[in-house]
């Protein structure tokens, strides 16, 4: 499977420890598509379905389920964990993550 930026894919996060978010659940590629090719781990931030409207986290729509992308729980994983691909964000959700991700962690 050839992994891309913005994609949503299904991981299996556990084990976790402490507040890290568990389970196996939908999440989106951050790391660039250069990382992703040549590496054996990608960058990801998990998806929820319940969330407060945190400035870190962005609402989307996936697989007709409102969710939210948890950008203050990304992490590092091996490609292992991925169980299958899922979708793709669309043009200004990627957008809002963009944008979210500088303000969040730029400056």
């Amino acid at each position: 499977m050839e992994i891309k930026q913005y994609q949503i894919i299904l991981v299996n996060l556990d084990p976790t420890i402490g507040s890290e978010i568990k389970k196996t659940r939908p999440c989106v590629v951050i790391s660039p598509n250069e990382m992703n090719k040549y590496l054996r781990t990608i960058v990801i931030a998990p998806m929820t379905t319940s969330s407060k409207n945190y400035p870190t986290r962005i609402k989307v729509k996936h697989d007709s389920k409102i969710g939210w992308i948890v950008l203050d729980q990304i992490r590092t994983i091996d490609k292992q964990r991925i169980l299958k691909e899922l979708g793709r964000l669309s043009k200004p959700e990627t957008k809002e993550l963009k944008s979210i991700l500088k303000e969040t962690y730029i400056d």
